[in-house]
């Protein structure tokens, strides 16, 4: 399941829908709007095994790993970031819920950087050519 924090554009949410991604907005298809940060963690724990997408730096931490949901701080202008997540489904270390689930995410124009559940560093993953 791919969710995304309430604070992407329509335009994105948008883009990617008319690439055939299907998407879950928080205050639209799931939690409410106004969700705050400190509870969309329990959301996700609802949820199977969900992908959340965010523009807010503060989901990329390494202490917000779990085994049972992935976290993408997607560190771009928020116009681009649809164009950015595409990307990011698409690499070959992240196209299935089963590579992303339990990893803290950034994704940004040089690359990836991701926390690993119980890892003791950061690693970086560049990007696919084309």
């Amino acid at each position: 399941m791919i969710v995304l924090d309430e604070n992407f554009p329509e335009s994105q949410r948008q883009i990617l829908r008319g690439w055939g991604f299907r998407i879950h907005q928080v205050g639209y298809e799931v939690g409410r709007k106004g969700l705050k940060d400190s509870e969309i963690i329990p959301l996700l724990l609802q949820l199977h095994f969900p992908t959340f997408f965010s523009l807010d730096v503060d989901f990329y931490k390494p202490k917000l790993c779990h085994s049972r949901f992935c976290l993408v701080y997607v560190d771009v202008d928020q116009y681009e970031a649809a164009s950015f997540i595409r990307r990011f489904l698409k690499h070959s270390e992240y196209k299935t819920k089963n590579k992303r689930k339990s990893r803290v995410l950034r994704v940004s124009h040089i690359g990836i950087s991701e926390w690993r559940l119980h890892a003791e560093k950061e690693e970086f993953i560049h990007w696919e050519k084309s």
